[in-house]
């Protein structure tokens, strides 16, 4: 039977490439169903503040509302998720449910009531500044460049986290940031550091 210390003795690119892949298959899927079933998977979004609103913590990121929404994720999602788990299966995924819980959680506490918030772009913001952050802690040239680079091609997007269009969770943007940064900060690898006594 495969296990995780398995895995990760294989191609790291091929590891990330599967997940990522992976990962976007199923949100294809769960947005067929959600079709099929006249999109009342959307009420399992965050409600904030509201007890059933909870469970939304652990569901919104793989639910959209609609195509178009699914099809505007999809790419970043298959790259910053690539990249995110491209330099360790196991790091990767504690970064990813650092991000998870801290959007949702903070959308939950502070989102306007009788709202429903859902989508990966909770999860592509926090990825995005995990994978900005993450060298500058690790002391990495290679993590910082690949930062970077990203900063050019998808820093534009971070404006997201500000209030702004309508229907659009800025809060989802805003607390998924703010859980990518503390990932890149508590899984930081601290190279060159020193003990003292």
């Amino acid at each position: 039977m495969s296990t995780l210390r398995d895995t990760e003795r294989r191609s790291p690119f091929v590891v990330a490439g599967v997940g990522a892949i992976g990962f976007v298959a199923v949100l294809w899927l769960i947005e067929i169903i959600d079709a099929l079933a006249d999109h009342r998977l959307d009420e399992y979004g965050v409600h904030p503040r509201t007890d059933e609103g909870l469970l939304g913590i652990l569901f919104a990121p793989v639910l959209h509302g609609g195509w178009l929404h699914l099809e505007a994720n999809t790419l970043p999602t298959l790259v910053l998720l690539f990249l995110t788990l491209v330099s360790g299966l196991a790091r990767g995924l504690q970064a990813t449910a650092i991000i998870w819980l801290v959007g949702g959680v903070g959308v939950w506490l502070v989102a306007p009531s009788n709202t429903i918030h859902l989508g990966a772009s909770v999860l592509i913001f926090g990825w995005l500044v995990y994978l900005l952050l993450r060298g500058f802690w690790n002391r990495s040239t290679g993590e910082i460049l690949i930062g970077v680079v990203l900063f050019f091609v998808y820093g534009g997007v971070l404006l997201g986290v500000l209030p702004g269009e309508p229907g659009i969770s800025w809060q989802g943007h805003l607390f998924g940031a703010l859980g990518g940064g503390l990932a890149a900060f508590l899984l930081a690898e601290r190279k060159g550091a020193r003990t003292v006594v």
